[in-house]
């Protein structure tokens, strides 16, 4: 999470909360807002149904408050609740697919490459960190979603491995190796496209 987030006293903003000001709960989500949402669009696939599960993961966070135990981190505890908001909606709703930790290889080609923008097409280098930034989120998006929920806690919103398995309810082996999984399958896909890149073009892959 971000270090100004980390900063504050939220420890604090809590307690004021809690004993009445209310208004002070827009502060303290504030920080978290992306990254609840991001991992809510990766469950859900769709804007509509991802607004919907951060908003009501909200409303809970705001309505259990109270019983937030200082011992973890605010936006673990707000992460978790928003996973379950949304898996809750995806077993009620018969689309969630079952995936365990054994039933996706990544050596088994399985996985469907993503659909990859070629670069070579965009001239203005201008545009490189959004083209790049596409080619990734194009790939994340292809991943299985136990390694895609991973990959997102850990590389893109700085969950450290005890924060993330606490956030699934999974072993911190488990984190490792799921995140060393994902970072395997979105090699493979963007190998041809990393190949092609200058360094220059390459640093933003920082895993690869």
């Amino acid at each position: 999470m971000a270090i100004a987030a980390e900063a504050r006293d939220e420890a604090g903003m809590i307690a004021a909360i809690v004993a009445g000001d209310s208004q002070l709960f827009h502060e303290l989500i504030r920080p978290y807002e992306r990254s609840v949402y991001v991992m809510a669009f990766s469950m859900m696939k769709n804007e509509a149904d991802a607004e919907d599960v951060a908003q009501e993961a909200f409303l809970k966070a705001f309505r259990n408050l109270a019983g937030f135990r200082a011992d973890a981190k605010f936006s673990t505890w707000l992460i978790t609740i928003m996973l379950n908001e949304a898996r809750n909606r995806l077993r009620r709703s018969s689309t969630a697919k079952t995936e365990s930790l054994d039933d996706t290889d990544p050596e088994t080609g399985s996985v469907s490459p993503a659909v990859l923008v070629d670069w070579r097409e965009i001239p203005s280098e201008t545009l490189e960190r959004a083209e790049v930034r596409s080619l990734l989120e194009n790939a994340v998006k292809a991943l299985p979603e136990i390694y895609r929920q991973v990959f997102l806690l850990r590389d893109v919103e700085g969950f450290s491995v005890s924060e993330a398995a606490e956030a699934l309810k999974i072993s911190e082996v488990a984190v490792k190796v799921r995140l060393h999984r994902a970072r395997m399958m979105l090699q493979k896909a963007l190998a041809p496209v990393l190949k092609s890149m200058t360094p220059a073009r390459r640093r933003w892959f920082s895993w690869s």
